[in-house]
Order: structure tokens, then C-alpha cells, then sequence
């Protein structure tokens, strides 16, 4: 037998009988006896500190929903994020941990645009209402979510409730704004950037950001999707919205587009017609802040005559001196416009001449849109400007080219089933990217989507447009909401940027989306009864 044998034999001998022994005898073996009799000779450690100030990270549901919830007469299904799921899984209740179904996952695969395996847990034959969560053997639990009757409704009316919160130079009470309640803000004369000279009074209007500016364009983009949303799904929205013009017989979603139309008509030069771009804020030491108006812009002025018809048109109903005050403001713009065409893009003019030719029938409106059409055969709808029109010019009740009509039609049907194919397409069932972060580009698409229901009603479109929903509230990679206010985790634990209800135009979108979900839910309702 070799040395090193030798020695390692008696080691396990002498290791086999302390275990034998039990553990006195390595009791026995003192930290004195290891580092000898001399202090000197003691043990020397390596140097290093031990370091315990670390950020314990996140642990992740691999079960993802919504996390609000889903309703009773809707597809119900969870995604499982996994390469090897169990067969089956379970939904419990959450008041008694109770198992209420239990169902087969569906593996689905490896999806190549987020780079995970994806499973399907379908538990649609549950409709009991409740709060409940769901889990699957060695894959975990997902967070809490409920089955109702109406689960987005106050999703809906908080999407709506932003543009009060977001009102300038306006007293929000505590009874109707709780903890965002404030004194009227920005309520000084501002002055022109170019002329400090000249002050004027543009109190009103909607903060677009946290320094309370105040933009043309961004506001009027804003009007025009929600007043969209009103148009086509006029049902779901109530005179209840609890904002101050609640109770006066005005749905209040035009009650708060008037507030942003009050504030745009301030913006407007009196003797030209043109607009001005912006007013912003700036910190004086000296002063307090100072409101400064930026100058008149084509995009700002061609923009306000495009929107200002459209509330015209659809505000008559209402306060029909209002709305002829609104429609005047709108040609006077349009017709400063007409001295610089060079300056203003085809699209915004064709949408500003489709709003004021539903609104007035002239026809040298529609002269304008059949030029543009004729000379630029309409191919995608990616375009706001060419979205917007095209609806308009589809849904007057003017005289219209019916071969332009049918040629409009056929390019949004054609970009609507391309954004219902991507989204089906992918195992996450929306058309998402990597990181989770393309929202915008999601809202973006389902403004388009939310329109071709509204014609066709299919139900194929509103399941894509509930998938989206279910997405933006929790069923992603990130398992968080982008919405404020709810589900388990929110946008505001990994990027203040991406919450969706803070823009007020993509939060504009978002009411679209929920209007024709929430219509459609009404319609299915009725349906079953």
C-alpha cells in the first residue's frame, strides 16, 4: 500500500469513529490547539470583510395574470413561463384555499420573440365570482385576481378621473380629488417668450407634465382620441364621473374635453387666427414662476382647427352657441393655415378638412380630401392624421366618393387583421417585445382595432383586445400593471416611465381600448339574457 493510501485509510478510520462516538471528541479539538501554543504562530486570515449589504432580488410568479381580474363571460387563461410545466394545475380560492377547478395545461413552447417557453392554463368554464389565485405542482402560485360581473369598470372611470387630477389653474376639492386635492396652480397672466411685453390670461387646460405644461398639439391629439371613444361608444360613458359638471345632463367625458377646448381657445391670436404652440413654467427665485407662451406654429394651428371642428361637430347636441363658437375658431385657423401650405404636412391638412366637411358640408373641404386620396392612395393607417381622417370621412353623413370609401375601408381592414395576426402569433398573445416596453406601440395598434370592431363587431377582435388588457394588467414577463392604482405589482416598482395612465394621450387611448372592451362585455351581457 502506496504512503498516500496509507494516510488517507487511517483519516476515514479516525473520521468513522468520531461519527461512531458522537461528537465530543471534536469538541475536544480546541481553536488553541489548532493555532499552538504561541500567539504569534495563530491563524491568519485571508483579509476580506464579509459583505451583507446586498439587494435581495425580486422572485417573480412564473404563473402570470391579470391581476385584477377577468370577467364572468370572458376567455380566462393564465400563461405559464416554464420548459417542463406539470400536466395539471389548480385555481383555489383565496378566502378559504379551497381547490374550485383544476385543469390541463397546454404547453405551447419556446417563443421566439421574448425567448421563454410558454404553457397555457385555461379556466374559462369558471365563472363564480371571487378572489382567487393560481398553482401548479414545482411551478408555484400566481397572484391574487378576481372573476366579476364588471371588473375594469373602475379601472375605467380612473383613466377618465386623470384629466381632472391633471387640470390647470383649478381647485381640486378634497371631496372629489382625496389626497391629489390643491389650490388653483398657474393661475398668472403669462408672457410671450418673444415679447415679455405682452402678457395674456391662458389659465385652463390639462399639465402634461409635473412642471404644468401645457401643449397645443399634445392636447389636441388627446381631444381627438377621446372624443373618438365618445363617438363610437357613446353608451358607456355616464353623466357620474364624480368631477364638479357631474349631474348636468352632459356626459362627463365632454364636460372635460370642454375644459381643454376652454383653455385651446385662449391659445388662439384673436386678429390672425393663428395658435400658439405652448405655455410652460419656469422657477424664478425672484418671482416665484414666470408662464411663458411659446410662439405660433403651423403644426399647433392646423392641429387646432382639425379638433376644434370635431368637438364642434359632436358638442351641437349640448350647447349649440358653444359648438358655433368652436367651428368658427376652427376655420379661422384653418384659413391662416391656407397662406402656408409649404409649412404644413399633407396629413394634418387632409384630417383638419375631413373634421370641417363633416361639420359644415362645404364643399371646398371635400375637394381637399378627395386630392389628397386620389393623390395619395392611402396604404397603412400608422398615421394618426390618416387614421383620424379616414374614420371622419367614413362616418359623415356628407356626400362622399364611395370608391374612396371602399378603398379606405379595405386598407383598415388589411391593417387591422395584421396587427390581430401578430398578436395571435405570439404565445404571450400580444404583439410585445422583449423588455415588456412597447405600450405605446400596443395602445397605439388597438385604437385601430378598437375602430374595425366597433364596424364589424368580431368577436375575434374583442378577444385581442381583451388579451391586451389582461397584458397591461399583470400578464407579462414583468408581472407588473402599467396601470396606476392596481394589481399586485406596479409599473412604479421597476420604471416610473412606463405607466400609461400618466400621458395624457396615451391615457386617451387607453379609455378608446376600455370602451369598446366595456360595450362589448354589455353586449355579450345582454346576449346571455
Amino acid at each position: 500500500m502506496s504512503n498516500k493510501r496509507y494516510i488517507t485509510t487511517i483519516l476515514c478510520f479516525i473520521v468513522c469513529l468520531g461519527l461512531l462516538t458522537g461528537c465530543g471528541g471534536l469538541s475536544d479539538l480546541s481553536l488553541e490547539a489548532l493555532q499552538g501554543n504561541n500567539e504569534e504562530e495563530g491563524f491568519t486570515s485571508l483579509g476580506l470583510t464579509p459583505e451583507f449589504d446586498y439587494e435581495v432580488p425580486v422572485s417573480l410568479p412564473n404563473i402570470l395574470v391579470d391581476q385584477v381580474g377577468y370577467a364572468r363571460s370572458s376567455n380566462k387563461v393564465a400563461l405559464i413561463q416554464g420548459e417542463f410545466p406539470p400536466d395539471t394545475f389548480v385555481v383555489i380560492d383565496e378566502a378559504d384555499g379551497q381547490t374550485v377547478y383544476t385543469g390541463q395545461i397546454e404547453q405551447k413552447g419556446y417563443d421566439e420573440e421574448t425567448g421563454v417557453y410558454i404553457s397555457y392554463a385555461d379556466f374559462t368554464e369558471l365563472d363564480t365570482p371571487g378572489r382567487y389565485y393560481i398553482q401548479a405542482a414545482m411551478i408555484g402560485q400566481s397572484y391574487s385576481f378576481e372573476i366579476a360581473q364588471d371588473p375594469y369598470d373602475d379601472i375605467f372611470q380612473a383613466a377618465l378621473k386623470q384629466y381632472y387630477y391633471s387640470r390647470c389653474g383649478f381647485t381640486l376639492s378634497t371631496e372629489l380629488a382625496g389626497k391629489a386635492a390643491h389650490n388653483a396652480c398657474h393661475s398668472r397672466e403669462a408672457q410671450m417668450k418673444e415679447e415679455a411685453s405682452i402678457k395674456l390670461d391662458v389659465t385652463g387646460g390639462w399639465h402634461m407634465d409635473e412642471m404644468g405644461t401645457r401643449n397645443v398639439v399634445t392636447g389636441c391629439q388627446t381631444v381627438n382620441y377621446l372624443l373618438l371613444a365618445y363617438e363610437l361608444y357613446p353608451e358607456v360613458f355616464s353623466d357620474e364621473a364624480e368631477i364638479p359638471e357631474s349631474g348636468n345632463e352632459v356626459p362627463d367625458i365632454l364636460d372635460e374635453v370642454r375644459y381643454e377646448i376652454d383653455w385651446l381657445l385662449k391659445m388662439q391670436d384673436a386678429k390672425s387666427g393663428a395658435v400658439y404652440a405652448s405655455v410652460s413654467s419656469v422657477d424664478n427665485k425672484a418671482a416665484g414662476y414666470i408662464l411663458y407662451i411659446d410662439g405660433v406654429t403651423m403644426d399647433a394651428t392646423i392641429q387646432f382647427a382639425a379638433t376644434m371642428a370635431k368637438f364642434s361637430y359632436l358638442y351641437q347636441n349640448y350647447d349649440r352657441e358653444f359648438a358655433t363658437q368652436c367651428l368658427k375658431a376652427s376655420d379661422r385657423a384653418y384659413r391662416y393655415v391656407q397662406q402656408y401650405l409649404g409649412d404644413v404636412s399633407q396629413e394634418e391638412y387632409f384630417y383638419a378638412a375631413t373634421e370641417l366637411y363633416r361639420a359644415t358640408g362645404a364643399s371646398g373641404y371635400h375637394t381637399v380630401i378627395k386630392n389628397y386620396l386620389t393623390q395619395n392612395p392611402v396604404t397603412e393607417m400608422d398615421n394618426d392624421f390618416i387614421f383620424w381622417g379616414c374614420v371622419t370621412y367614413l362616418s359623415t353623413k356628407q356626400r362622399v366618393d364611395v370608391n374612396l370609401c371602399s378603398d379606405v375601408i379595405k386598407v383598415l381592414m388589411q391593417e387591422v387583421e395584421q396587427i390581430s395576426y401578430a398578436s395571435k402569433s405570439s404565445k404571450l398573445l400580444v404583439n410585445a417585445d422583449k423588455e415588456q416596453s412597447n405600450s405605446t406601440e400596443l395602445l397605439h395598434d388597438l385604437s385601430r382595432l378598437a375602430v374595425v370592431d366597433h364596424i364589424i363587431t368580431n368577436h375575434e377582435y374583442a378577444t385581442v383586445l381583451e388579451n391586451h388588457l389582461h397584458y397591461l394588467l399583470g400578464r407579462n414577463l414583468q408581472s407588473i400593471s402599467y396601470l396606476n392604482g392596481v394589481g399586485a405589482r406596479n409599473y412604479k416598482d421597476i420604471d416610473a416611465a412606463q405607466g400609461v395612465m400618466n400621458q395624457v394621450d396615451l391615457n386617451a387611448e387607453l379609455v378608446l381600448m376600455l370602451s369598446a372592451i366595456l360595450d362589448g362585455e354589455t353586449a355579450t351581457e345582454g346576449e346571455s339574457e
